[in-house]
């Protein structure tokens, strides 16, 4: 019999940090929110409550995302072709689910250097790391069905490139945020409340 994580199936996950991206948020106001991934029915759904505009930047397609050898283009240049961000937006919410599982120190840094022009002073942030870097990858597509649920999806296929940090490496990688918070999860994840910083 197949377990809850090998099931073809989605399960729901509860989630004690994801409400704290919508805490001081009512619903008439207007919001713009980056999601690191394929737009899923959950989570267009659940956003609908809201007057918001979403982009969903499927960048976990992109993998593996590294420096060329020969004379391709920069980290930096890959990300900006990837992120194609409107100079206007600045986001309110970022939904980074487990990329940094996923990039190297180096991409970890072209990324969030392409991305701090649209960062909201404050900006919040929600993603989940590891606390041990021995940690299995999950190979999970993550949506939101309500404030407080995950919905959880097998992928395919495994994504490439898996090179997670813990934390400690990725307070000093992600040195545009704070770490609001911090919760150990029963699989040894680390699930994460990130504030972009001023």
């Amino acid at each position: 019999m197949l377990s809850k994580r090998q099931s073809s199936e989605p399960v729901t996950q509860q989630s004690k940090l994801l409400p704290s991206l919508f805490e001081h948020i009512d619903e008439d106001q207007r919001l713009t929110v980056f999601h690191a991934g394929p737009a899923l029915p959950e989570t267009v759904d659940f956003f609908s409550r809201y007057r918001c505009r979403l982009h969903f930047i499927d960048l976990f397609s992109e993998l593996p995302i590294a420096a060329s050898e020969d004379t391709g283009p920069s980290l930096g240049q890959q990300f900006g072709d990837l992120l194609q961000i409107p100079a206007e937006t600045r986001f309110d919410i970022c939904l980074f689910w487990d990329l940094f599982n996923f990039l190297g120190s180096d991409a970890i840094s072209a990324f969030l250097k392409e991305l701090r022009p649209y960062l909201h002073s404050g900006c919040l942030a929600h993603g989940f790391s590891v606390h041990n870097l021995k940690t299995a990858q999950s190979n999970q597509l993550y949506s939101i069905r309500e404030i407080d649920t995950l919905c959880l999806k097998n992928r395919p296929a495994a994504l490439p490139g898996y090179a997670p940090h813990n934390q400690s490496q990725l307070k000093t990688l992600l040195h545009g945020f704070t770490f609001e918070r911090s919760l150990l999860l029963p699989d040894s994840r680390l699930e994460l409340l990130l504030r972009a910083k001023a």
